[in-house]
């Protein structure tokens, strides 16, 4: 990556993390219908069937999700309800029932900023709860700013030191890659606002991320 400012190629590496993401069930269901065609034991075919829903129930819960993590959010204005935030979110996490979601957010609208900036933190915190565990987040809005908090606890917390890098700014051009571009994004966004992000220092067992928004 010579220059993580030009919008094609830092868009090329947000898809092929989409991409990444989305393969595995999307596979699933590929190769569930492969197995439908052969299959005439019925007890067999109705187990094809369970997996296919499991399959096209996560492909939708990601596609949900990734519309308003990394999309514009379209069919909204300039607010978005956090309620929407919170089914996605459940959608990636809790229907796995590898991880619980305490949900700490009580605004009726939050700005489509803070929303991205909230789903980004959430999911790169859950991705780091590797053997589950309990995942709360928290915003609240005042005048002149948005707070978003996110805090992962579990049996084994585990984040990339290239994406602790990406979220406080000292990550080097070179480590931008498909897996750190979210990370990165949230660091431009909040910081282009004029806000900060905070984070708990390596080797806590918790994990603890931060965004000040102003506006």
């Amino acid at each position: 990556m010579t220059d993580p400012t030009d919008s094609i190629e830092f868009a090329s590496l947000l898809c092929s993390r989409l991409c990444h993401d989305l393969l595995s069930p999307v596979g699933a269901l590929n190769n569930g219908l492969e197995l439908m065609a052969d299959e005439t034991d019925p007890e067999m075919r109705q187990r094809c069937l369970d997996l296919l829903g499991d399959s096209a129930r996560t492909s939708a819960n990601k596609l949900k999700f990734f519309r308003l993590a990394f999309g514009s959010a379209g069919g909204f204005g300039d607010k978005v309800p956090p309620h929407e935030a919170r089914v996605a979110i459940e959608g990636m996490f809790v229907a796995t029932g590898r991880v619980k979601v305490g949900w700490m957010v009580e605004e009726q609208m939050l700005s489509k900023l803070a929303v991205k900036v909230l789903l980004n933190l959430a999911l790169i915190a859950g991705d780091a709860l590797v053997r589950g565990g309990q995942l709360d987040i928290g915003a609240e809005a005042r005048p002149g700013v948005t707070e978003i908090v996110v805090r992962g606890e579990g049996p084994k917390v585990v984040l990339d030191p290239d994406l602790r890098a990406a979220l406080a700014g000292t990550l080097p051009i070179e480590g931008l890659a498909s897996r750190t571009a979210a990370a990165w994004m949230v660091r431009a966004l909040v910081t282009g606002a004029g806000g900060e992000i905070a984070l708990s220092p390596p080797g806590d067992p918790m994990l603890l991320f931060g965004a000040s928004i102003p506006g």
